[in-house]
């Protein structure tokens, strides 16, 4: 059974985390220790809550490095996505850099926050299969990931962002598989499953 690591850190959503892994009868640990974020099979980076304070976080225990330096693969959720990307305009953040895109606020959505369930379109990659053409995942945010070379899939709510992206061995999804049912379930399963090229 793979050892999966949830990264500790000032935001929270830890708990709906675990209750997916549990309900794919996986144990997931909480930690922010280093060793046990560099040991692990895979490694979750959760979020809801605001930039600053999460990367001050981050910083202040030199988890930042940690995070850049993993190898094993790394799933990115929501604020874990966002604070993966270059910078983001939430509290002026600069965030990790492992993905090449800017966060932005949602300026020309119908409603902010997003929240609730959004098609989301170009699921070809295996972190998405099995899931259908244009399923529907559940999201709560503010701010978008402008979309990149890196985009594996998209979503339009007032404007387009990237919904999930992949770099190397990093995964970021601006939705919330935990929250997501039988679909985000397939989506955590593939995350676990899966080997980076």
């Amino acid at each position: 059974m793979r050892q999966v690591a949830i990264v500790k850190y000032n935001a929270g959503n830890t708990f709906s985390v675990m209750t997916a892994l549990e309900r794919l009868e996986i144990t997931g640990k909480v930690t922010d220790d280093p060793c046990d974020l560099r040991s692990a099979d895979c490694v979750i980076f959760p979020g809801v809550g605001a930039a600053g304070s999460a990367m001050r976080y981050l910083r202040d225990r030199g988890l930042d490095s940690v995070l850049r330096e993993l190898k094993q693969p790394v799933l990115g959720i929501c604020l874990g996505f966002q604070l993966m990307c270059m910078n983001s305009e939430e509290d002026a953040t600069p965030c990790l850099g492992i993905f090449p895109s800017g966060v932005s606020r949602l300026r020309s959505a119908p409603k902010v926050p997003h929240v609730g369930w959004s098609r989301v379109t170009g699921t070809e990659h295996p972190i998405l299969a099995d899931v259908g053409p244009s399923p529907y995942l559940y999201f709560v945010h503010s701010f978008r990931v402008s979309c990149s070379a890196e985009t594996i899939a998209r979503c339009q709510y007032g404007e387009e962002f990237a919904a999930a992206a992949v770099c190397r061995n990093f995964v970021g999804v601006q939705f919330h598989p935990e929250k997501s049912g039988v679909v985000g379930e397939r989506i955590i399963r593939n995350f676990l499953e899966w080997e980076p090229v």
